[in-house]
């Protein structure tokens, strides 16, 4: 499946400054020290095995892509390629490639999140940390910030709740033990006791993420449901209406069911706030 162009996308941010188009593309070769990390760097863990990959690549190949800089007095800060910045120290290199640019401090952060999120480096955490820092030290709203990076209001929105996890579960997040998914299913339990068992279940059991889906709205029904939640006679689910149903969830930011096949069913939509209920409203019957 093709990548969604993001907002402005980068060659729109980075692009050269007016009154100076002979240097828009042009390709500086910068000493690595003189060059300092982002302090706003999105991604806050780079795995260690996939970094030392792509530092035997660059010393096979070089680095193909320029990093982003911006100039800072006697040095530049990266924007955006920390990651092969890193890597080509790894790989013994002594410079690298660069395209040098000025950023307000809202375009700053915009870019480098773009760039990790392009590149699919982020964990759902650092991914919602960068929205919420965006947010914070911006004054965007999710609107706007939804705009700016590609992605639907509702999903931002799904993201930015991932924050509300207990940090156990973040962590598990963060390693990859639990999905997205089984993070929502948690957050839609109300008793925090309840969440969780849920997660326990989760990580002990294995189960899918609509196993858990299921255990939650058992556990908001007043079940605690300590049992294995994979019951064998559970309906199996054909992928085709789990692809759809990904879709709407990521379309609506909250869990959908269809109950039915491709040709004839019903879908369930779930709420969990009035707010929520009053932003699938407006979801719904938005006119274009």
């Amino acid at each position: 499946m093709s990548k969604r162009a993001l907002g402005k996308g980068l060659d729109a941010l980075i692009q050269a400054p007016a009154g100076a188009p002979e240097e828009k593309d042009l390709v500086l070769t910068i000493q690595l020290n003189k060059i300092q990390p982002n302090r706003d760097q999105p991604r806050k863990h780079i795995d260690e095995t996939a970094l030392n990959e792509l530092a035997g690549s660059i010393r096979e190949k070089g680095v193909i892509q320029p990093i982003i800089l911006e100039k800072t007095g006697d040095t530049y800060a990266i924007i955006a390629g920390e990651r092969r910045f890193r890597a080509a120290q790894l790989a013994g290199l002594a410079e690298i490639p660069a395209l040098i640019r000025s950023f307000s401090r809202d375009d700053k952060l915009i870019v480098s999140l773009i760039e990790n999120i392009q590149r699919e480096n982020l964990n759902p955490i650092e991914e919602a940390s960068a929205f919420e820092t965006i947010i914070k030290q911006t004054g965007m709203n999710q609107d706007e910030l939804a705009r700016q990076v590609g992605k639907s209001r509702p999903a931002v929105a799904n993201c930015l709740r991932l924050l509300k996890l207990p940090q156990a579960m973040q962590n598990a997040l963060k390693r990859g033990d639990i999905s997205s998914g089984h993070a929502r299913a948690i957050l839609s339990v109300v008793n925090p006791a309840d969440q969780e068992i849920l997660f326990s279940q989760i990580i002990q059991q294995g189960i899918s993420v609509r196993d858990a889906e299921a255990g939650a709205d058992q556990m908001n029904k007043g079940s605690r449901g300590a049992g294995n939640l994979s019951s064998p006679q559970q309906k199996r689910v054909a992928p085709e209406i789990q692809e759809v149903e990904q879709r709407f969830i990521e379309s609506l930011g909250t869990k959908v069911q269809l109950k039915g096949n491709l040709n004839k069913g019903k879908i369930e939509i779930s709420y969990f706030s009035k707010e929520d209920l009053d932003r699938l409203f407006d979801l719904l019957t938005k006119v274009d």
